[in-house]
């Protein structure tokens, strides 16, 4: 924490800086003799400095990974594809280049519905127990949550101290980051997602060494998401590859033959759609068999732990993803 005091001071002067100019420039209207003036509250905290800094990151399409209110490997990324992208110098703190006043407020309310209760399903752990479901729920609510808002259990529950959230129902109120939620309700079940010409000429560059896709249009880099770039015995294939197509909502053929070694057998489980699904909620199939772009049935593994050979994301990241590109489109990987 010492050696972020620096930028977190900055930071927070900065802030300060700001709202005196704006007050100055733009003089409040005069309130009714009644009327008490109520300052705008601004962040002090270290924790909140750095959740509006994931959330405005996050709203930008450079993911900082899973919002927590701490600086992890991802948010430093996260900033510094950022401030490449908008010819910035790449630095490891955010100064008065980064308009993090617009991220406001930091947090919201948001209350659990009967529609959302109905996404938790339990879905057992081994492929052929899971094919024999209709649906690839979520464990629990805070599960849902933790998707909805980007966010790392353990940092919702931090910010619901008087809340159960291992026993969350309908009706509930609870605290989250103010960030643009990841809508289940708008995904189906779709087997080709309808291409845009425009983004033809766009190109995704994965480094496996980095762990972060980026997204172009051609010099300009438009997007940044971290990922999960295969394992040490199924790497993602380096070269230059094509977009075949995006399914939402996909099933997953499961073959542990196809997974381990990377060719198709008969002995396998289809498993059905869910955001618990293996491949998530998309799948961005290339001219590679058996390799392809996805989402996760295991956010907080992304950038932490091995995939078979393919690239993954968070699901959030891979249904923003899925609206910026199209099929034909190049894929590099290096």
């Amino acid at each position: 924490m010492k050696r972020w005091l620096p930028w977190i001071s900055a930071l927070a002067a900065f802030s300060l800086r700001a709202q005196v100019a704006e007050d100055a420039l733009v003089p409040p209207p005069a309130p009714p003799p009644s009327a008490m003036k109520v300052a705008r509250a601004e962040p002090v905290a270290a924790q909140e400095l750095t959740t509006r800094l994931q959330i405005f990151l996050d709203q930008q399409n450079f993911g900082p990974g899973k919002i927590d209110g701490h600086w992890g490997e991802f948010t430093g990324k996260a900033l510094r594809h950022y401030e490449r992208a908008h010819k910035l110098p790449e630095t490891n703190a955010p100064d008065s280049s980064i308009p993090l006043e617009s991220v406001y407020p930091i947090y919201t309310s948001y209350q659990i519905t009967e529609a959302d209760a109905k996404t938790v399903n339990h879905p057992p752990n081994k492929p052929s127990e899971q094919a024999k479901m209709k649906y690839m729920g979520y464990h629990s609510l805070l599960e849902f949550l933790e998707e909805r808002f980007h966010s790392d259990p353990n940092f919702l529950r931090k910010l619901n101290p008087g809340v159960k959230m291992d026993s969350l129902k309908p009706g509930d109120a609870v605290r989250v980051p103010n960030v643009a939620p990841f809508k289940l309700e708008e995904c189906s079940e779709i087997a080709h997602l309808p291409d845009n010409p425009l983004f033809v000429n766009r190109t995704l560059y994965i480094s496996p060494k980095d762990k972060m896709l980026d997204l172009y249009d051609g010099k300009a880099l438009i997007a940044a998401f971290p990922i999960t770039p295969g394992s040490v015995n199924l790497p993602a294939p380096p070269g230059v590859w094509m977009i075949l197509g995006v399914a939402e909502m996909p099933w997953f053929r499961w073959d542990e033959m196809m997974l381990q070694h990377g060719k198709r057998s008969a002995n396998f489980f289809n498993i059905p759609a869910g955001p618990r699904n293996p491949v998530g909620v998309i799948w961005i199939g290339l001219d590679k068999p058996g390799i392809g772009i996805h989402g996760t049935n295991t956010p907080e593994t992304i950038g932490r732990s091995g995939s078979h050979g393919c690239i993954r994301l968070a699901n959030w990241d891979a249904i923003r993803l899925s609206g910026m590109i199209a099929s034909q489109m190049t894929v590099v990987i290096e």
